[in-house]
C-alpha cells in the first residue's frame, strides 16, 4: 500500500511538473509551504519564515546538541529527507544542502519541484549572503537584513585579547576545524590562530590524540557535551590526557550547535573564544561550561 501510495504521489508531480531542465524552475515570491532538508536550512526557515509557511524540518532541527533552534522546532512536523516524504507534504519551496540528502534532491529537481540549493559558507561574507539569499526566497528580505544585523552587532562585541594565541578544536571522533572554512574564520576573529593549519589537517580532518598533545597549543576548543548521553564518539574528549589539559586551564568547552551552521549564533562562538583567550592571557581560569562572562573588573 505505501508504495502504491508513493507511485500515485510520484506520478501526480511529475504529471504536474514543467518540463525544464532542473534548475530552470523559479522560485515562487511568497511561498506557502516550504521545507527544508538539512540542518542548516532548518535553522534559517525556522528563524526567518512564517510559522506557517514552515510545512517540515528534518528531524535534526529538534536534536538540542546539534541545533540552534531546536525549540523552535518543537512542533514543526519533521522528515528524514526522504523524496516521498516531501512530496507527500506538497510544499511549493524546498530549501535543501548542496551536499546532502543528493538522491531525494535529484528526484525533486527532475520532476519540477522549486528547490533552492545552499551551499557551505567558507567566511563571514558567504553568511549574510545565504542569509539574504534564503530570506529572499521566503519572501521577507527585512527579517534577513535583521538577522545580518544581528550577526555583525555579536561579532562587534567580541574583544580580542591582547597577545595572539593558538587554537585548535576537538570534536567528537577527533574532527577539527578546516583552514579557509567558516571555522577557521570564527577563530581568527576571536584572534587565535588555527592550530589545525600547523598539524596538517585539511578540510574536516581527525586530530590523533598524541598530535592534540604535543601541538602545544594554548587553547584546546571542546564540544560542550552533556554527560547524559555518552557515545563512543565523545570517548576521546575524555581521554585523561585531555583532562589533564583541563586542570591547566587550556580547555574551553563551546557547543557545536553555534558553529555547526552560518548564521548569527556564530558570533557566539567568536565572542566566547574571545573570552577564553583574554581569561588565558590574564592567568585567570576559563569560564565553567554555562559561564559566558568573566567576573566584573577582572580584566581591568
Amino acid at each position: 500500500m505505501r508504495s502504491l501510495t508513493l507511485l500515485a504521489t510520484l506520478l501526480a508531480a511529475c504529471l504536474a511538473a514543467r518540463s525544464v531542465a532542473a534548475g530552470e524552475l523559479a522560485l515562487p515570491v511568497h511561498p506557502a509551504r516550504v521545507v527544508s532538508m538539512n540542518l542548516c536550512a532548518d535553522e534559517l526557515v525556522l528563524r526567518l519564515a512564517d510559522r506557517d509557511q514552515i510545512t517540515g524540518v528534518t528531524w535534526l532541527a529538534r536534536d538540542p546538541r546539534g541545533s540552534s533552534v531546536f525549540a523552535e522546532a518543537v512542533d514543526v512536523p519533521r522528515t528524514r529527507g526522504l523524496s516521498e516524504e516531501v512530496l507527500a507534504l506538497h510544499p511549493d519551496l524546498v530549501i535543501a544542502g548542496a551536499f546532502t540528502t543528493r538522491s531525494a534532491v535529484g528526484m525533486l529537481t527532475r520532476i519540477g519541484m522549486p528547490v533552492l540549493e545552499l551551499g557551505v559558507p567558507g567566511d563571514f561574507d558567504g553568511v549574510r549572503a545565504q542569509i539574504r539569499k534564503v530570506a529572499q526566497a521566503l519572501g521577507h528580505p527585512d527579517r534577513g537584513e535583521a538577522l545580518v544585523a544581528d550577526l555583525d552587532r555579536g561579532l562587534a562585541e567580541a574583544t580580542v585579547a591582547p597577545r595572539l594565541l593558538r587554537a585548535l578544536v576537538m570534536r567528537p571522533n577527533g574532527f577539527t576545524v578546516a583552514p579557509g572554512s567558516l571555522g577557521d574564520a570564527v577563530i581568527r576573529a576571536a584572534g587565535l590562530v588555527n592550530v589545525a593549519a600547523e598539524i596538517g589537517r585539511d578540510r574536516l580532518g581527525q586530530v590523533p590524540l598524541e598530535a592534540a598533545a604535543f601541538a602545544e597549543a594554548d587553547l584546546i576548543v571542546l564540544d560542550d557535551a552533556s554527560t547524559e548521553t555518552p557515545s563512543l564518539a565523545d570517548a576521546l574528549l575524555h581521554h585523561p590526557v585531555l583532562e589533564r589539559l583541563r586542570q591547566e586551564g587550556r580547555t574551553v568547552s563551546i557547543p557545536n550547535r553555534l558553529w555547526n551552521c552560518p548564521g548569527p549564533q556564530v558570533a557566539e562562538v567568536v565572542k566566547r573564544l574571545a573570552e577564553a583567550a583574554r581569561a588565558r592571557t590574564a592567568g585567570y581560569p576559563l569560564p565553567k561550561t554555562g559561564e559566558h562572562f568573566l567576573p566584573a573588573g577582572t580584566l581591568q
